[in-house]
């Protein structure tokens, strides 16, 4: 198969149920599409696909992610996949017509007995493939699955993306049955934190990961086996200027009564709860620690 080489991520597991989808955020629509596989096939494979389309076929709409592709794959594993293979979204991948993908990578690669995809979905070069196209073929059986609605609000990773910039963190992770969550590196801030009693890991997040609407939020940080009550603050600091032009947004988490911890260098996650309010900047510095007092002890009557 020149040009196009399937990843796998698990061992390689022919002739199972496949499920298909780019599977960002791992939602509950998703998850619905593996759970079908495990109905058709004791075992099961989700076919994702790296980096996303758009990336290639029209990068100014390339979406923010909800996951790293290894913690896609990890929840994807979760929900119930035996295996995850990944295309490389590559320009030759981009040019297999719908009859190649489906000789090459559902029979060819993956040798599938069954195939599940949710509505509507389209495959192959220009979009040309549709569901009715793979159901069709007789090498192997297809289902369609219904889109998921949850207050009469499609579930969709696009729907996600847009509750998490409004900082609707408590719809966002009803739909992705989990809270949101940023990972990356702690790395060196401003230390104001520090300066006035709230040390912060300063996290160094991904430019394309979905960053939450400005505000300070109730959640957790994780490092290695640790995780900790957090206050989390996202923003630009409004409280302490900076001097020379606006600093970017900052995504930085206090874990709650673990003063001393050294974080740097380590590899973080923050996951967002409960969004607590808007970031101000406050008349004086006393106001600003009464109302990190209060902040503090609401994230920690929150996230027990």
């Amino acid at each position: 198969m020149s040009g196009v080489n399937i990843q796998w991520r698990d061992e390689r597991i022919e002739g199972s149920a496949v499920a298909i989808g780019i599977f960002d955020g791992v939602h509950q629509g998703h998850q619905l599409l593996i759970e079908r596989a495990r109905e058709r096939n004791p075992q099961v494979t989700a076919l994702t696909f790296f980096p996303h389309p758009t990336a290639l076929l029209a990068p100014d709409k390339e979406p923010s992610y909800l996951l790293t592709l290894a913690d896609r794959v990890l929840q994807l594993r979760l929900s119930g996949a035996d295996s995850v293979a990944i295309a490389p979204f590559t320009e030759d991948f981009a040019r297999l017509s719908p009859e190649e993908f489906i000789e090459q990578i559902l029979i060819g690669e993956l040798k599938a007995s069954h195939v599940i995809v949710g509505e509507n979905f389209r495959f192959g070069a220009k979009a040309r493939g549709d569901v009715a196209m793979l159901q069709s073929r007789s090498e192997f059986e297809t289902e369609e699955v219904p889109l998921v609605t949850g207050d009469d609000d499609v579930i969709s990773s696009t729907r996600i993306r847009e509750l998490i910039r409004e900082g609707r963190v408590v719809k966002a992770a009803e739909f992705l049955t989990r809270p949101h969550q940023l990972v990356g590196e702690i790395v060196h801030g401003e230390k104001r934190g520090r300066e006035i009693g709230y040390p912060t890991a300063n996290l160094g997040y991904d430019a394309k990961a979905t960053i939450p609407k400005d505000g300070i939020y109730a959640g957790w940080l994780s490092v290695d086996t640790y995780r900790w009550q957090a206050a989390i603050s996202v923003g630009r600091n409004p409280h302490f200027p900076k001097e020379n032009g606006e600093r970017g947004i900052q995504v930085e988490a206090y874990a709650i009564d673990q003063d001393g911890l050294e974080l740097y260098g380590e590899m973080a996650r923050i996951e967002f709860g409960f969004r607590l309010r808007d970031t101000v900047a406050f008349a004086s510095l006393d106001q600003l620690l009464t109302q990190m007092r209060i902040d503090v002890d609401e994230a920690r009557r929150l996230t027990l």
